[in-house]
């Protein structure tokens, strides 16, 4: 029988439903938000609502923002004929902090999965499509699972007949990986993706 109160057992229960957050970590959150003081609790409610009012999606990108369009779209500095296609607005923020791209982004919010019944028409692909003009390059970072690679060609194979440049993320070793741990994947693609030195 389990003992817990039904407040708890809630609270429980919304941590858990978070990815990577397992029934006793969330047990351990829920036991930590009780232990702590009213201020705390009111903090994360007010934030957690905060940011559900305020959030809302790019209307040119996808992307999360507070002030439609996002800052990246706006920023006239940014180089808007090369176009990066991720599959979530968590992906912009990874390649943000490389300080490395400065071109614009495009989220697709998700990825081709038949199984799981995403098809094209649950993603934002026609709003890439009208984006992408001749000569413009379109670099595909969608993850290197099945679901990513099927899409990547898909959009690949639509943008076909734009007369703009598509490339995809470089795939092989990490830094400091060393071969003798990688997969037969990963170690195929590498040696298929070599550049001269």
């Amino acid at each position: 029988m389990n003992s817990f109160p039904d407040s708890i057992l809630q609270l429980i229960d919304a941590f858990s439903s978070f990815p990577g957050i397992g029934r006793k970590t969330a047990q351990r959150m829920a036991f930590h938000v009780l232990k702590s003081s009213s201020n705390i609790a009111t903090q994360l409610s007010e934030s957690v609502m905060n940011m559900k009012s305020k959030i809302k999606f790019c209307s040119i990108c996808n992307g999360i923002t507070e002030n439609d369009p996002c800052n990246i779209c706006t920023n006239p500095k940014r180089d808007e004929s090369s176009i990066c296609i991720v599959e979530q607005a968590s992906d912009v923020y990874t390649f943000e902090k490389t300080n490395s791209y400065h071109g614009v982004y495009h989220v697709l919010g998700g990825v081709l999965s038949p199984l799981d019944g995403i098809g094209p028409d649950d993603l934002s692909i026609q709003g890439l499509i009208s984006r992408v003009k001749p000569g413009y390059e379109i670099v595909i970072a969608t993850n290197s699972s099945i679901e990513g690679e099927a899409t990547s060609l898909y959009i690949a194979k639509l943008l076909n007949g734009k007369s703009a440049k598509v490339t995809r993320l470089a795939r092989g070793l990490p830094m400091g990986g060393d071969l003798e741990y990688l997969d037969e994947a990963t170690l195929m693609r590498a040696m298929e993706g070599r550049t001269a030195i």
